[in-house]
This record gives C-alpha cells, structure tokens and sequence, in this order.
C-alpha cells in the first residue's frame, strides 16, 4: 500500500478486518491512532483517543459495522489522548455487555472519565481474550513503558501487535506507515517517555519473541514486517529515561529484577504442579486399567472355572479345550493392548508432530470406554475426520480425558437420566475447535470464572485435587499455542479447545 494512495478520510484497512479509525491532524507530530477490529457482534475498538478525534472515530466505525456491535474496547494505558472520548462512545454503544479491556493498576485511573461499563483486567484472565465466536487477542505486560499497568496487544492470526506508546514517534513530516528512517523519527519520543534502557528492554525482549508482521502503535507510523526486526535492534541500543533523577530510575531497574524473580518462580511452581497433576493421574490411570480389565478377567475367572470343573469330571474334550483356550487368549491379548495403550499415554512426546484429531479422541474415548459404558453413558460423536493439528498428542488427549473424566463426575453426581456427552469437532478459519459437552445442568456462575484456577475443585477433597483443569489449559495454552474456556450450554456445560491448524507439508 503506497502513502499516496491513502485518503485520511476514510478508515484505511491495515490487516484483515483491522481497520485505522483515527483523524489525520495537519501539522501535527504527535498523531493518535484508534483502530478497529471488526469481528461480528464482538468487534473491538483499539485506544479511542480523546474527543479531539471522537468524530472522526464515530463517523468511520459507521462506514461498515453498527456501533452496537462494538463489544470491547482496549485502553492501553490512562492518558487522555487514548482514553478521554470513552464515556462518549459508551453512550452510543448503550450496550450493557460493553467491556473496557485494560490492566487492573489502570482501573484506579480511567475510572475518573465516569466510564460506566464493567472491565476486563487482563492481568487477572490469563493475559488473554476469546471471543465466543472464536477471535483470540493475547497481552503481553509491558510495566512503566511508559506507566505501571501498560500493556501491548497481539492478534496471532494476522500477526499485528497493537504496541500502545511503544514505537510511538514524534514526526513534523509524518507518514503513515514507517520506512527506513523512523528509527531516527522515533527516538525522541522513547527518550523521553520510556523510563530507563532496562525497563525499555524487558519491554521489547517480550515483543521480539512474536511472529510479527504489523505493528500498530497509538502514535507515529504503522510499521510493517520489513522494518520491523532492525528497529527492534535499534531501539535496544537507545538511551531512555533522560529526564528522570538517576535514584528513580534504579528503583525501576530493581522492580525488572524483582518481576524476572518472580517469573522463575513461577516456572518452578508450574514445575511442580505437573508433577502433581502426574501424581493425580496415575492414580486415575489404575482406576481406568481396572475398569478395562475387571470383565476380561471375570471371563477368564469363569472359563477356568467350568474348564477345572468339567476336568475332574471327565467332561473336557480337547476340541472344547482349544475353543476355551482361545477365548482366554484372545482376553489377554486385550489387557496386554491395554496396558501398552496407558504405557504409551505416559511416555512423554518429544517432538511436536501433526495428528489426526480424530485419532486423539478415539485414544481418549479407548482409556475411558469400560467406566463410560459401566455408567451408561451416552458418547455422540461428530467432526470431520480429516482435521489435522501440530502438537503433543498425548498431551491433547490428557486435555481431553480431564474434560471426559470432569463430565463423568459430574453426570454421576447428578444422577443425570439419560446421561450424555457430546464430542464435536470442525474447522473455524485457522483453528481446529473441539467441543465437548454434557447434559449435567452446567457450572454455577459462582464456579465458572475460577474453575481453571490451581487448586480450585467442587469435588471432595478425597477425590479431587484441583489440577486438571488448571494444567489442561496450561498444556493447551503454553505447549500448543491454543486456547481453552468454558461456557454454559442450554442443557450443561461446554468446553472449548481451539488449536492452530496443521499447515500443509510442501
């Protein structure tokens, strides 16, 4: 896309369904971006802006979507220049869902423009937000760059990073999007407002590990894929924080190295909890293993029985020996397949592969047929079976026994007739999404927004440890890049697994 070309006027589309909404000010260097992300009835408005530019920001959300549609708005950090026009556009909107996205230490501080609707804090949901209909943002804390709660926002699908002040610039020849020399357009504007070079790097350390191809900064230039990683590299190298009494600026450097303390220890903790979780499943394991053999070793109890019986009688000829032998030995072999099944479910996956995702829930649905058919439970099953995902399938098919297991419960505690769960998977835009569902009557709204949390279970303490569910999304989240939430259904509860599909081998 050429500057030329570009008319100000109109909401320029900048990456698939993310439009610039702002107001080209003329002779202006400190130019405020808001932007747009059209997604439906979820859409999202991305830094607003003051109400310098409220009309211009109105006029062109109008040219494509309803106002009513806007579901969230982002507030990257407090200043009015991002946040004053909120209270305005909440107006329009009169939508009492209306969430505004932001960092909890914001909260105290946007609040003051009368803002009325409830607010997602990022730092409190896992630094993440799925939509119900599927559009994942993810949030990377970026502290004191350049206030304590700021934040920067990442769309994975389209690979644009919503980066706030950071890579903002102040421009007298502004452009729209950033060429070879906005290092030098930009440098200013991070000396003076980011904090110090430490500060600053642990900021960009986290962005540098993104796949990126857009940045969209709240002012100066939008900067494409290849400017992108030498301005990384530029911006490292800066001076910051030359306006700020030199104590200040090593009390910052010390709070880097108390939020680097804190994130080892909160690997270690996540270590631990694994193998806590590991613990917790193997005792579920040789539960199930016992479920799957208690009718082959009764038949094997039985043939041996008659067998010796008819023998001390004389009655045993070798024909029916053979045929009783081979009944045995056809039993066996099940519990032999059985154990090599749980066997390789444990062996830990040392690579990253493409599965059959159909392949993963039969391998679930085998390790949990003899409980689920004992209990009388219904599994309908439905998805296209040529649905193909990258990852560590018996790490999936962890996530999915937990979610199995959980319904299970639940359905005996309720003593659901009838009793069923619905096993569906299928292909949205570059996602493959499994859903698994009960008839259980669902999660209280008391339970549903922590039952993800570590520790946290509604089962008694003897048979529930409060892991599964927190290191299922851990394994979904983490290792496969994915996403995990729970909703209500009309009949019970929902979970949803949504995976980056398999790319294509060349």
């Amino acid at each position: 896309m050429r500057q030329t070309n570009l008319d100000f006027s109109q909401s320029i589309e900048i990456a698939p369904k993310i439009h610039w909404v702002g107001m080209y000010l003329e002779n202006d260097p400190f130019q405020c971006h808001p932007y747009f992300i059209d997604n439906g009835d979820e859409s999202i408005l991305v830094d607003p802006g003051s109400m310098l530019e409220f009309d211009a920001v109105i006029r062109k959300v109008r040219l494509f979507t309803d106002l009513k549609n806007i579901k969230y708005i982002i507030l990257h950090h407090q200043d009015p220049d991002l946040a004053d026009s909120v209270p305005e556009i909440e107006k329009l909107i009169n939508r009492h869902d209306l969430r505004i996205v932001t960092h909890s230490r914001m909260v105290p501080l946007v609040k003051h423009y009368l803002i009325r609707s409830d607010y997602y804090e990022v730092d409190k949901n896992n630094l993440r937000l799925t939509t119900e209909n599927g559009l994942t943002l993810e949030f990377l804390t970026t502290p004191y760059c350049h206030s304590p709660g700021a934040f920067v926002t990442y769309e994975p699908s389209s690979q644009t990073l919503f980066s706030g002040d950071i890579f903002g610039g102040i421009e007298e020849s502004w452009e729209f999007f950033a060429d070879e020399d906005y290092f030098d357009k930009a440098k200013q504007f991070h000396a003076e407002y980011m904090p110090s070079k430490d500060i600053f790097n642990y900021a960009l350390s986290k962005i540098e590990k993104l796949e990126l191809e857009l940045i969209a900064p709240q002012h100066g230039s939008i900067i494409q894929k290849p400017y992108i990683r030498d301005l990384i590299t530029k911006m490292k190298d800066l001076d910051c924080g030359l306006y700020i009494e030199e104590k200040y600026n090593d009390e910052l450097i010390d709070i880097i190295h108390t939020l680097q303390q804190k994130d080892e220890a909160l690997k270690e903790r996540e270590t631990l909890l694994f193998q806590q979780s590991k613990m917790a499943e193997i005792g579920e394991m040789i539960a199930n293993i016992a479920h799957q053999w208690r009718q082959p070793l009764a038949i094997i109890n039985t043939i041996v029985a008659i067998a010796k019986e008819k023998n001390q009688t004389d009655l045993l000829d070798k024909e029916e020996l053979a045929k009783k032998l081979e009944e045995m030995e056809k039993n066996i072999i099940y519990m032999s397949t059985t154990i090599e099944d749980f066997m390789n479910f444990f062996r830990p996956d040392k690579s990253r592969d493409d599965f059959s995702i159909r392949k993963a829930v039969t391998k679930a649905l085998q390790i949990l047929s003899a409980s689920l058919k004992e209990n009388n439970i219904e599994i309908k099953l439905e998805g296209n079976h040529s649905l193909v995902i990258n990852g560590y399938i018996n790490e999936y098919v962890q996530v999915i026994l937990t979610i199995l297991s959980n319904a299970q419960d639940v359905i005996l505690q309720r003593q659901v007739s009838e009793p069923r769960i619905s096993i569906t998977f299928y292909k949205q835009r570059d996602e493959t999404i499994l859903e698994i569902s009960d008839n259980a009557g669902g999660i209280t709204d008391a339970d549903i927004s922590r039952i993800f949390d570590p520790y946290f279970t509604t089962k008694h303490q003897s048979i529930g440890t409060g892991l599964g569910l927190y290191i299922a999304k851990m394994i979904i989240e983490k290792s496969m890049d994915g996403s995990l939430h729970a909703a209500n259904s009309p009949e019970g509860a929902k979970f949803i697994i949504g995976v980056p599909h398999a790319v294509p081998h060349q």
